[in-house]
């Protein structure tokens, strides 16, 4: 009934204009009415005069002004629309007129024309109504223009926002530029927030920190008469943004894209006479999201404040952002500008940081996720201190329990509250700030000096360098003379150098007896167990890689240069490779554990808290291969059996870098059950790119696969409809029996709360579209509780069968 309601409502608009034009006084601006920023007319009324259009002072200039639509009883005028369509405040003696012809018209001093909402005549005049929409209307009371289709900040009762339409925030509470945020109505149904680059009036927009989830199925936005805000979907039912019981006959109420990001929805009392708990204020109901310091995180932006400062949230105050101790404001008119180190922050440059000493300044409870670069798993505080003072790159560590983080500037999405936890360590110089200048001329007569020098020495170098050419020759022709007689085999110049050693084909036969014990195959090759001399011998995994493509194999040394630079306590570790002929075999460290395959579906059940640990484990080690290592590795065939378990039981990625080795259709399955079979990520079989989104989703299937204790294929299941883990889990999830998952798992199911949490980012993980899917950063922010995990949507909404 609401929606019919709501829906004739819009419908009789037209009738609801004509009806209040012929019943109260004043209504209808008529043409040739004129308002200015002085004089006797500064502001148009509506009838009941709660609200006025007009012109506005702004309180950082009286001499400038704004043009808005405003609540005109309240103690302070607080805006609900306003004109954005201009780069600049409104100076005296602006004038907006209605002209003869039905053209509402803002001019400047000079008379010239900035701003004409529908640049057509035939308007018959101009109402401003008691709901807060201002109407430009023909003879009819149809609206030709109407500033409910133009939103600026805030949504009003009666208001709908349509699809592509979005509310937008300003800069500062006195600033009414261009703010960081918008609420977005997307055209796929999904309402969503996002923050935006600041460069453009445009939507840069960055990832989003709240959604409805509901693509495909919303229709739009509505503020009804009752005082909810809601989504109405496609099938008519409603999801509640924000709701309130209290009348719209005794409150205004507005909804609100606060400057902090967060979208409030505000009362006021009409009378407070009546109302002897409320007081002439606005007064917040609620708040989406709850924890906008928590909420507003991304790979890309400073988060919720400007970079080098972090985000405190007081629930009765709402969002602050501030500068870690001795750093200050870049601009402190402009806390979205940064902070800046009072001190000559640290510097691996040449006199970078002269004569200056640090130190670690304590912050409880404080973080800025996303900007490290190292990260120690067994530390204490006391080696987590030396490590970040000994670092020329370390500008925080962060310490909680035993873990370490190390970030350098700029920090990014800083934030404080008790359930962060653990401390963050400040690295600031000691030297006062007064020798700041002193210090920076230094670095700079160093970096003349250094000039100077290059010009001195550059005489003397070239002689030298004319001999030792000469001396390289003779070298060379004498060694070229020896160099036929001698058979070795080539080794690239970049692998040399690194800790990886080139074996020969013998070598490696001698050291697995001939190849003889098998451990396991794939779809890279096969693998034999081997030890390498001297006593004690050194156990080892040598793989014979197979299936390589003929025009792959001039990459091979690429891709092991690539294995051979990475370095993570989650990724299995290269020893060395042959490069002989025809033979190509990689040589790993050994894993005694076995593969999670057997781990996960031996005898007996893992537990609960090391099947956690595992899945944290994997993810810190796709998030090292896609993010941090030197050269971004996307796996292509994540799975149970790649990951191995050594000595602790702790999970290792293996058999990364190789997927470019491989025929084509070796990552490539298919099957007739929903297009797609276990791990393989549904944009293999659509001529798309391939990302580092293929292996998110694998992770998500087999992050199922971990937490429910069961393969993602089952084909001899009774009930068909679990026969597939993916669609059965997001069944389970959809239907509120998330129980039926764990129901002989006591361990699982006492720790209700986590299972539930990991269950989500699977869901999120396995999303159809790639879009759709986190970061490996940001599901290692949900794992770790940095991050709220949002309701995920249907992920197989948009479904595709493959044949």
């Amino acid at each position: 009934m609401r929606f019919l309601s709501d829906h004739l409502l819009l419908l009789l608009l037209p009738l609801l204009f004509s009806s209040l034009a012929s019943s109260q006084k004043n209504q209808n601006i008529s043409l040739g009415s004129t308002i200015t920023t002085s004089g006797t007319t500064t502001s148009w009324l509506s009838p009941s005069g709660d609200f006025a259009f007009g012109f506005l002072p702004l309180p950082i200039n009286a001499s400038l002004f704004i043009l808005a639509i405003y609540f005109a009883k309240t103690n302070e005028k607080t805006i609900a629309w306003y004109l954005k369509d201009i780069n600049s405040p409104l100076l005296s003696d602006s004038k907006l007129y209605l002209t003869s012809d039905g053209q509402l018209l803002l001019t400047d001093l000079n008379n010239k024309t900035i701003w004409n909402p529908f640049p057509s005549s035939g308007s018959s005049y101009v109402a401003i109504l008691d709901t807060g929409n201002l109407i430009l209307a023909a003879a009819d009371s149809t609206p030709n223009w109407q500033s409910f289709d133009f939103p600026t900040d805030t949504i009003l009762p009666t208001q709908p926002l349509y699809k592509n339409n979005k509310l937008r925030s300003h800069l500062y509470d006195d600033n009414y530029t261009y703010g960081r945020f918008e609420l977005l109505m997307q055209v796929d149904g999904n309402l969503v927030l996002y923050p935006l680059a600041l460069l453009t009036d445009s939507s840069n927009n960055y990832g989003a920190y709240w959604s409805t989830m509901t693509v495909g199925s919303g229709n739009h936005l509505m503020f009804d008469v009752s005082g909810t805000l809601y989504l109405e979907l496609e099938n008519k039912t409603h999801i509640n943004v924000t709701a309130s019981n209290l009348s719209t006959d005794e409150f205004y109420q507005r909804v609100t894209l606060d400057t902090d990001g967060s979208l409030r929805h505000y009362v006021y009392p009409k009378d407070a006479a009546k109302n002897s708990s409320w007081k002439y204020e606005w007064t917040v109901i609620a708040t989406v999201p709850s924890d906008i310091c928590r909420s507003l995180y991304d790979d890309t932006g400073s988060g919720a404040c400007g970079f080098n400062s972090y985000c405190h949230l007081d629930q009765n105050l709402g969002q602050s952002c501030k500068c870690p101790p001795s750093f200050s404001f870049v601009d402190t008119d402009d806390m979205y500008k940064g902070c800046k180190p009072d001190f000559v922050a640290p510097s691996c440059g040449d006199g970078g940081g002269v004569d200056q000493v640090y130190d670690l300044i304590e912050m409880a409870n404080t973080d800025w996720p996303g900007s490290d670069y190292e990260y120690y798993a067994s530390f204490d505080e006391d080696q987590c201190r030396k490590n970040c003072l000994n670092d020329c790159f370390c500008a925080v560590a962060i310490f909680r329990g035993t873990d370490c983080w190390k970030k350098r500037l700029p920090l990014s999405n800083g934030r404080t509250g008790n359930d962060i936890g653990g401390k963050a360590l400040i690295k600031v110089g000691t030297t006062n700030s007064s020798t700041l200048d002193s210090m920076r001329q230094q670095i700079e007569d160093k970096r003349k000096g250094r000039k100077v020098w290059l010009v001195v020495g550059l005489s003397s170098l070239i002689v030298s360098l004319f001999i030792l050419l000469g001396s390289v020759m003779v070298v060379v022709m004498v060694l070229s003379s020896f160099s036929s007689n001698y058979k070795r085999i080539q080794v690239d110049s970049n692998i040399t150098g690194s800790t990886l050693r080139c074996f020969t084909y013998k070598e490696l036969e001698e050291a697995t007896n001939g190849f003889r014990k098998e451990l396991g195959s794939g779809a890279f090759g096969t693998v034999y167990e081997g030890f390498l001399p001297p006593n004690p011998k050194t156990c080892v995994a040598v793989k014979k890689l197979e299936n390589m493509l003929k025009e792959k194999e001039k990459e091979f040394m690429a891709e092991v240069r690539s294995i051979g630079q990475t370095h993570h306590k989650n990724l299995v570790r290269l020893f060395g490779y042959c490069d002989e002929g025809t033979n190509r075999l990689l040589v790993y460290e050994f894993m005694s554990n076995g593969s999670l395959t057997n781990f996960l579906f031996g005898e007996r059940r893992p537990s609960w808290n090391k099947r956690v640990e595992i899945v944290l484990g994997i993810a810190r080690g796709l998030l090292y291969l896609h993010e941090e290592c030197s050269t971004s590795i996307i796996h292509c065939d994540i799975k149970l059996q790649n990951i191995l378990l050594d000595d602790e039981v702790t999970a290792r990625i293996s058999d990364f870098g190789l997927a470019k080795l491989l025929k084509p259709n070796q990552t490539r399955t298919n099957t007739g059950i929903r297009g797609t079979k276990g791990y393989v990520a549904p944009e293999w079989f659509r001529n798309v790119a391939i990302t580092t989104k293929v292996d998110v989703y694998s992770f998500g299937v087999m992050l199922l696969e971990i937490i429910c204790c069961r393969k993602n294929l089952e084909l001899e299941l009774n009930n068909e409809d679990e026969t597939v883990l993916v669609y059965w889990a997001y069944d389970c999830y959809k239907g509120g029996r998330v129980d039926i998952l764990i129901a002989n798992d006591e361990e699982a199911a006492v720790d209700f709360e986590d299972f539930l949490r990991l269950l989500m980012v699977a869901i999120w993980c396995i999303q159809e579209d790639p879009s759709q899917r986190p970061t490996m950063r940001r599901v290692n922010q949900m794992l770790d509780c940095t991050i709220v995990v949002n309701p995920p949507p249907d992920p197989f909404f948009n479904k595709v069968i493959n044949s």
